[in-house]
């Protein structure tokens, strides 16, 4: 009997395809007209369109194979009268095996395990009772689980456009690491995206789209029930389907992405479900492997030279370890380092923002050490949190506060414990997001956090935690116990309210919470921080207290090219009245400068194992500052950005600092040969153990 070309079992997996095809399209064009669709040439959206296309049908395929495997392994003999009671035995018994040998282990997650058991035993039990109702019911479950799993993946493929659109808004990006990490806390994720959007509509309309696909592609549901083929033709049918997006997946590298030098056309090539899968699996970039090295020993020289480390030949630690000495003793003030959300430079009147969003900033920095040319190192809160505790680059991948091995490293709360200090980390939510409470436990700081706020206190939160002022509230409560033990004390504060979905408490401010807006948000953390510092004027603590505020990251980080500086600036004031005079620092400064110029304040000596310098001892002629995605790594030093990047990419730019926007340059080696250096020699550090607090 010859073979039919088309299988009658198989296209209703042809069909969905076209659909998954049909909604990558409708995604990408969703995405480009909600962007800045001008920046991006014609020839670089066809290039998107059609790379993205291949990257749909190969992420498309893989979806389909559980529909590939169900379709291919339904059939009649296992339920022969000779075998069905054979059958249900033999999977009882390997399931009693596997439960006695321990295949699912119960350790590893309780509910997972209930779950599966419950999963297994369904499964069995089905099988027996379909096997007792006779053909007609099995053809009726079948047809019912097949329409159940085309329904509920239409309805998730769909789901999930909505979600990359949103995901797009706020970060202009397909899926990358952090959707990975948003993945992992569901709870403050969910509870976001609920706060924020209308999911029960969202959820409403992707269901009812969904049913009409299945509605008309009801026949060819009917046709892969009601098809006769044999096991032999299905196998061949089966085989190939599987084996073509497999194929095509082991030939796609996600570095075929780059195609352009726009990053929105970049990103617009991408499939969402396979940046996701990629993101999961690739969670920490090899620096070695994936970007520009030079000698080990060269790297390390040349950092040593633009820290002004002269020596370190007896150190038989990390080859940057110098000796801090400072003259006179040293000067025991409280240091309160409030880390605000999203708090991006352009907020603040002083860098021409007309929305007197921040007015209680405004006021501040006239009476601080005002810093205007300030640079986060990151676009996470995490890389804030790194830069501002350990004073280092950001090296590719997850943030060290989110990997391996980070615990009794160098930071600035164990060094300030070994010097007598009180060292703790205040934060409005639960800490165990973004592996907080860990990192920071276990490196020099006790942590307090939501759960420490008793109920009564709490006027308003959302789902990321209590508002600022409640926070506050808290710290206060916090500083006054410090002062009762005698010694200094050093506390960061991680505010939340500068957040999306942007609600705080009523009668606050003249912008009403319940619109949601990003402005609002700002202009109550302000609120908040002034009325703060307003308070602590009425403390015995005050007059002996450093108060830096700064933010963690910018709002966005979005733009036309691959680091758009304006989505790294930030400001930040040291506010002192009683020991530090207020002047504005025009210098160019990186987020990594600021634990060493905190310890500088104290005028402490130690031996510092930071990258980064005290900005009142470094040259200002030569400074310079560390700019990062999770992959794009950037050096920006004399207004020229030098970007490294997989794989083993190396560019130089001329950024504007204004708009964002940047021309490419020639190559220079030299400020190439630092960039290379210094991103090269903490990922080394990090890596061989060299960064610990005590080797």
């Amino acid at each position: 009997m010859g073979i039919n070309p088309f299988s009658r079992r198989f296209k209703l997996t042809g069909w969905l395809l076209l659909v998954y095809i049909f909604i990558g399209f409708l995604t990408r064009c969703i995405l480009l007209f909600s962007t800045h669709s001008t920046q991006i040439s014609a020839p670089q959206v066809a290039g998107a369109f059609s790379l993205g296309l291949i990257y749909d049908l190969t992420t498309g395929g893989c979806i389909l194979i559980p529909f590939i495997l169900l379709l291919w392994f339904e059939n009649e003999w296992v339920y022969k009268k000779e075998r069905k009671w054979i059958i249900a035995t033999t999977l009882i018994l390997i399931f009693l095996l596997a439960i006695y040998l321990k295949w699912i282990p119960k350790e590893f997650n309780s509910d997972l395990y209930k779950v599966i058991l419950i999963y297994i035993w369904s499964r069995i039990g089905i099988f027996v009772l379909l096997g007792i109702l006779g053909k007609s019911a099995r053809q009726f479950w079948r047809k019912a689980v097949l329409y159940f799993i085309l329904g509920l993946t239409l309805f998730l493929l769909l789901f999930n456009m909505f979600s990359e659109y949103f995901f797009w808004q706020e970060f202009s990006a397909r899926y990358n690491f952090i959707a990975v990490d948003y993945l992992v806390y569901t709870n403050e994720v969910l509870g976001n995206i609920r706060e924020s959007y209308p999911v029960g509509w969202i959820i409403g309309l992707c269901l009812g789209i969904a049913l009409v696909i299945c509605f008309i592609l009801r026949r060819k549901v009917q046709e892969s029930i009601d098809s006769t083929e044999s096991f032999l033709q299905r196998s061949m049918y089966a085989l190939i389907l599987i084996a073509v997006p497999l194929i095509l997946l082991f030939l796609l590298k996600s570095t075929t992405l780059n195609f352009s030098r726009n990053e929105y056309a970049n990103e617009l090539s991408g499939n969402g479900i396979y940046q996701f899968v990629y993101a999961f699996r690739h969670n920490e970039l090899d620096y070695q492997k994936y970007y520009p090295t030079i000698n080990k020993e060269l790297a390390f020289s040349t950092v040593r030279k633009v820290l002004g480390v002269e020596n370190t030949a007896n150190y038989s630690q990390l080859p940057i370890t110098r000796e801090v000495v400072a003259e006179g003793p040293p000067h025991p003030y409280n240091i309160v380092l409030i880390s605000v959300e999203s708090l991006s430079a352009s907020f603040m009147k002083a860098f021409g923002n007309t929305g007197n969003i921040t007015p209680q900033l405004d006021s501040l920095a006239q009476k601080s050490w005002f810093f205007t040319r300030l640079y986060a190192t990151g676009t996470r809160t995490v890389r804030g949190l790194e830069a501002l505790s350990m004073g280092v680059p950001p090296t590719p991948g997850q943030s060290i506060l989110k990997r391996e091995g980070n615990k009794g490293l160098f930071t600035l709360g164990n060094v300030l414990r070994s010097k007598g200090y009180t060292t703790q980390y205040l934060y409005g939510g639960y800490s165990y997001f973004d592996n907080m409470k860990d990192f920071f436990s276990n490196n020099g700081y006790d942590v307090i956090d939501r759960t420490s706020i008793p109920q009564q206190d709490i006027h308003y939160q959302n789902i990321w935690g209590v508002a600022d002022e409640d926070l506050f509230t808290l710290a206060l409560k916090t500083f006054d116990r410090n002062e009762s033990l005698g010694k200094p004390f050093f506390s960061q504060i991680m505010t939340v309210s500068n957040h999306r979905p942007y609600t705080f408490p009523e009668n606050r401010i003249d912008i009403s919470p319940k619109i949601h807006s990003r402005e609002g948000a700002v202009k109550y953390t302000d609120y908040a921080i002034g009325k703060f510092i307003r308070q602590a004027k009425n403390h015995s603590w005050f007059d002996n207290t450093i108060f830096v505020i700064v933010a963690d990251h910018c709002a966005s980080s979005a733009g036309n090219v691959e680091l758009p500086v304006t989505g790294y600036h930030i400001p930040m004031l040291i506010f002192a009245p009683s020991i530090i005079p207020a002047r504005t620092e025009n210098t160019l400064v990186s987020q990594i400068d600021i634990p060493p110029t905190l310890l500088g304040l104290l005028n402490l000596s130690y031996q510092s194992k930071f990258f980064g310098v005290d900005i009142r001892r470094a040259d200002s002629t030569n400074r310079r500052a560390f700019i990062s995605t999770y992959q794009g790594l950037g050096y920006l030093r004399n207004d020229t950005l030098a970007i490294l990047s997989p794989v083993r990419q190396k560019r130089c730019y001329k950024p504007d600092m204004k708009t964002g926007e940047a021309v490419l340059l020639p190559e220079n080696p030299g400020l190439l040969n630092e960039a290379i250096s210094f991103y090269e020699t903490a990922a080394i550090a990090y890596k061989a153990g060299l960064m610990k607090f005590k080797n």
